[in-house]
């Protein structure tokens, strides 16, 4: 017998407009939704990302929400944890990589109730370092899931590899970039899938876990989740495949433990060319990427300025402007301005320009707050200089898109 788990990936950015939200919310997620309640048998691990919660309630889109929280009341839906925003957790510090993932949990357990009980998380983009570790564990899950490419042994369909982190040991599921890559991109059909996911062990018990973005369904392929993935369940009720779908959390009590290991820095995105060249991030920050480097060295600025800022934070004013910067600096870390800044092939001058917009309006604010604070004019000169260092760098970036062709 083989396992299948499969985990879909629901997210859209901070900056997404109320046309497309719509769009999306049509195209894919009711259609998904559908077929989930159709199909008795389904198990599908679901990452709600915390800003999309924000953003289905906000456009009059809550039904997205109410939906996934009855299919997990039903038994058909677990609920993983993630960051908020999206960021990329192995290029932000560990204090805001802890925020990201405390947010998420919070307004995903408003919107959700009791259904919202996360064993598993979801790196975004599943960027890996093990620099994320301690902030996964300090949250109370279990395990986590990181791209194929990632895998330093052996592949793994017979036990759950584990990675130790303070004393204690986090079990790790690679994704199968191959299969997961063949639905997405429509290479395969659902007798072709069972066919090859039965031969999985052979005479043994495996497992596969497969996961890709929500939106595959019906938004990037029309039907897709009726065509793949209903039929699918449909094949997998006449119980005649030798496959059972089951929860990604539930491969932890169905497979021993395996070796503990160390995996390699990386994205579902990242090739072995990439991790060759020691580019393990190469859509969000890749060496010899001028805009890649311009947004970090941006981001590094409004990192500074918001830490001066809330140190000296203690006037009426400045305490209101160094708030309003903190909670601004969440969603301007959001990972798609650096993946449309990529041009491999991604590239979108209005939405690495909206992503920047966020970062301008954390700097703005945080330097405002320590100017009307009562910092020591050495402290208040320093955050002078780094706000003109972040414009000097803001100018750059900006005539690097002026300059800019599309790939």
């Amino acid at each position: 017998m083989t396992c299948w788990a499969l985990l879909l990936h629901f997210y859209q950015p901070p900056t997404q407009t109320h046309d497309v939200l719509v769009k999306v919310a049509e195209e894919s997620y009711r259609p998904l939704i559908a077929v989930l309640r159709a199909h008795a048998n389904a198990r599908v691990a679901v990452n709600l990302q915390g800003v999309l919660t924000d953003l289905l309630l906000e456009h009059g889109l809550g039904d997205v929400v109410a939906g996934l929280r009855e299919l997990a009341e039903a038994g058909r839906v677990e609920f993983v944890g993630s960051g908020k925003y999206h960021p990329i957790l192995p290029l932000i510090p560990e204090a805001e990589r802890k925020r990201q993932i405390q947010e998420n949990a919070r307004t995903n357990r408003a919107a959700l109730g009791r259904a919202w009980n996360p064993r598993g998380f979801f790196p975004p983009e599943m960027c890996y370092s093990r620099e994320i570790l301690p902030a996964i564990n300090a949250s109370g899950h279990e395990w986590l899931i990181v791209s194929g490419v990632a895998c330093p042994v052996e592949w793994p369909t017979d036990v759950v590899c584990r990675v130790p982190v303070n004393g204690n040991h986090l079990r790790v599921l690679f994704r199968d970039d191959i299969r997961s890559n063949r639905i997405s991109f429509r290479e395969t059909n659902p007798e072709a899938f069972l066919r090859d996911l039965a031969g999985v062990g052979g005479s043994k018990d495996a497992y596969v876990v497969t996961a890709m973005d929500a939106e595959t369904y019906g938004h990037h392929i029309r039907d897709w989740e009726r065509e793949f993935l209903g039929a699918t369940l449909e094949l997998l009720a006449a119980n005649g495949s030798g496959v059972q779908m089951v929860f990604p959390s539930e491969l932890l009590e169905l497979f021993p433990d395996g070796p503990v290991i160390e995996p390699y820095a990386s994205s579902w995105s990242t090739s072995r060319d990439d991790l060759a060249a020691h580019n393990p991030f190469p859509l969000w920050k890749s060496p010899g990427n001028r805009l890649h480097e311009l947004q970090w060295e941006y981001v590094d600025h409004c990192l500074d300025l918001v830490a001066v800022a809330r140190r000296y934070a203690t006037t009426p004013e400045a305490k209101e402007f160094a708030a309003a910067a903190y909670e601004r600096l969440g969603p301007a870390l959001h990972s798609c301005q650096f993946w449309w800044a990529s041009r491999r092939p991604m590239w979108s001058i209005p939405m690495i320009y909206r992503g920047f917009l966020l970062l301008n309006q954390v700097a703005t604010y945080a330097a405002h707050a320590v100017a009307v604070g009562d910092a020591s004019e050495p402290v208040k000169q320093e955050a002078r200089w780094r706000l003109a260092a972040a414009n000097e760098t803001r100018l750059e970036l900006e005539r690097e898109l002026i300059g800019s062709r599309a790939p």
